[in-house]
């Protein structure tokens, strides 16, 4: 299997798992507000999706300014969303992930982001999708350190038991 393939199946399975989590916590958890980098969770799942959004966006093709106009919609109706909403709304940006990835024929092949702020990137698919990756592992990190803060315990999923649980299938 394709590392890049493999990265972003365990960028899915660690959400599911933080997800999983999640709905095991009373639910005022989710939105309580706490003194961290960000205010609650759902700040951070939030930031997460936007982030997530706007790279597979990018990544197909699309203006950067297309992209942050429709983000406030998006924005907007995550912020009224349950855990249960958000978490849907996760699974269905995987869904077109897998898409996306399934119809590159090569990973590795040169592509060229635009972006407003920072100007032009020429990278590939693979180091994009890699980021896309981290920048989740990063943020999973914060809504642990939230609910450590809260007296929770967070999801375990370092990679190391996400590549355990393929032994498991």
């Amino acid at each position: 299997m394709d590392k890049t393939v493999k990265l972003h199946q365990f960028n899915v399975w660690a959400n599911e798992k933080v997800f999983e989590q999640l709905k095991k916590l009373p639910l005022e958890i989710y939105r309580k507000e706490t003194k961290s980098v960000f205010p609650s969770v759902t700040a951070v799942l939030l930031h997460m999706y936007q982030v997530d959004y706007v790279w597979l966006k990018a990544m197909s093709g699309e203006d950067f300014y297309e992209i942050l106009a429709e983000l406030g919609q998006v924005t907007e109706d995550l912020k009224a969303a349950s855990i249960e909403e958000i978490e849907e709304k996760f699974k269905e940006l995987s869904q077109k992930y897998d898409s996306f990835i399934q119809n590159i024929e090569d990973l590795y092949v040169g592509t060229t982001v635009h972006h407003p702020h920072f100007g032009t990137l020429h990278s590939n698919y693979a180091d994009l999708i890699q980021h896309v990756v981290n920048h989740g592992t990063y943020h999973r990190g914060h809504i642990s350190a939230i609910l450590n803060q809260l007296g929770h315990k967070g999801a375990s999923i370092d990679y190391v038991f996400y590549l355990y649980s393929l032994q498991h299938q």
